[in-house]
């Protein structure tokens, strides 16, 4: 599938009917080749949004599979950065990758970087972090569970502290990518009902009212960043635009 490097329709059927955890453990040594990975030009408008509102001195990837969050801690933390994911197998996938890459890029930092294994409703550090990034996760917690996973946010920031994520403008109703999401949707929670372990992966119920509303109440001030390198809908709003929640 995707890619000749890529994991095939087998290893994919499996990975679904697995739980999350296994499942990403089975997909890791092949993730960066699917559509899943979060793409280069995204986390590039990121590292140029949040730039100017450093400096940063210590960063924290919330579930980091393997490693495209951190690669953008890299070029904005001068000390330390931690990625932070519940599986091993991604995790082992990310500490390959970031040493491979160490040598190719020139943007890195000389920051110490380490890898944490961990559930992101229990993340297990004071709070020690200047800046808290997350890529393509929150689909992994139902909306219940959204208050405990920014209060954990919220505790590792040291006062003033940033955590940032992108959220891409919902698709017009009735589009292809609408009804695409929908039944992905669909299906997995007839996926869920029918078979154990759950996986928990919903596109359409992280909204950005409820989430803005929720970051607030755990004690954050936000405000929204468009990513303008990434384009423009035809209503001149933003394709994408960053949430940028500070701790006070």
């Amino acid at each position: 599938m995707f890619t000749p490097q890529g994991p095939t329709f087998r290893e994919l059927a499996v990975q679904a009917f697995s739980s999350i955890e296994h499942g990403y453990d089975l997909l890791a040594p092949k993730f960066d080749h699917t559509p899943f990975r979060t793409p280069d030009h995204l986390l590039d408008a990121v590292v140029r949004t949040v730039r100017p509102l450093g400096p940063f001195a210590t960063g924290l990837d919330i579930c980091c599979g393997t490693g495209a969050g951190v690669s953008v801690l890299r070029r904005l933390c001068d000390e330390r950065v931690t990625g932070v994911d519940f599986s091993a197998g991604m995790l082992a996938a990310a500490a390959s990758a970031s040493r491979s890459a160490s040598a190719a890029s020139p943007e890195f930092t000389s920051a110490a970087v380490n890898w944490v294994r961990a559930d992101a409703r229990a993340l297990p550090f004071a709070p020690v972090f200047d800046l808290a990034v997350s890529f393509g996760a929150f689909g992994h917690f139902l909306p219940a569970e959204r208050p405990v996973l920014f209060a954990r946010a919220h505790a590792v920031l040291r006062p003033g502290g940033l955590f940032v994520f992108p959220v891409p403008a919902p698709p017009r109703v009735g589009s292809p990518l609408y009804w695409t999401l929908w039944g992905f949707d669909t299906a997995m929670r007839l996926r869920n009902l029918l078979w154990h372990p759950r996986f928990v992966m919903y596109y359409r119920t992280f909204r950005l009212p409820g989430v803005l509303d929720e970051l607030a109440r755990t004690g954050f001030t936000t405000e929204l960043r468009p990513l303008t390198d990434l384009g423009r809908r035809p209503d001149g709003s933003p394709r994408c635009a960053l949430v940028v929640a500070r701790r006070e």
